[in-house]
């Protein structure tokens, strides 16, 4: 008799499990040409909207999941990305999200799906904060330097992409340290994977209808 071999870690099925979504969010045209400098600075303007709409949302969801006994783990503070990403539309945009900038249709579905499962269920806000913030502590970090090169932008205009304080390896070994001693059922681990899924489409949708509205 061989004893069963042991369940997968939690931060390794989530990287196996969705290879294929990361590798189409980071092959998308519209980032690709964002850092190569061939849209206008109006484009990159728009992504900071749409991920001030997007963040906005996970942020508050991360104030209402602060004390959960799970999910309160992944509540990091220095992770916060609206006061930078305001900062940067101030200088992008000269004004602030609230005056006359508005979600696109996929950015109004990505926060719809954000209101419905990362507000009270551990799994749902855990997939959707990893696939936000370990992506900008991964290619957002080569992202962000691309993007300021090519729009000549030296501080203010890309401090979404500027994490003080943190070292992005380190902080990926922890967070992944974190997912697999989260305290979640098979059931939840499965949901959680799932929604990993979820979010990268969601993404990717948003990425494509900006794809689209700069099309030329």
């Amino acid at each position: 008799m061989t004893l069963a071999d042991p369940p997968a870690r939690l931060s390794a099925r989530l990287r196996t499990g969705t290879r294929s979504e990361h590798d189409a969010a980071q092959g998308s045209g519209f980032l690709d040409r964002l850092a190569a400098g061939t849209l206008p600075r109006a484009a990159y303007a728009d992504l900071a909207v749409q991920h001030w709409f997007i963040y906005e949302t996970l942020e508050r969801a991360a104030a209402a999941m602060a004390d959960h006994p799970v999910a309160g783990a992944f509540v990091f503070p220095e992770l916060t990305r609206l006061p930078a990403l305001t900062d940067d539309l101030a200088e992008l945009a000269g004004h602030t999200p609230g005056e006359l900038l508005f979600p696109l249709a996929a950015t109004r579905e990505y926060r719809e799906r954000l209101q419905a499962v990362a507000f009270d269920t551990p799994w749902g806000f855990i997939a959707h904060h990893y696939t936000r913030y370990l992506g900008d502590l991964s290619g957002g970090q080569y992202l962000g330097p691309a993007i300021a090169r090519a729009y000549g932008l030296d501080g203010p205009g890309h401090r979404f992409f500027v994490f003080d304080g943190i070292s992005p390896p380190d902080f990926r070994r922890r967070y992944r340290d974190l997912l697999d001693a989260a305290d979640l059922s098979p059931e939840d681990a499965d949901r959680l994977l799932a929604e990993v899924v979820e979010a990268y489409r969601l993404n990717i949708a948003v990425l494509d209808e900006l794809k689209r509205r700069w099309a030329s």
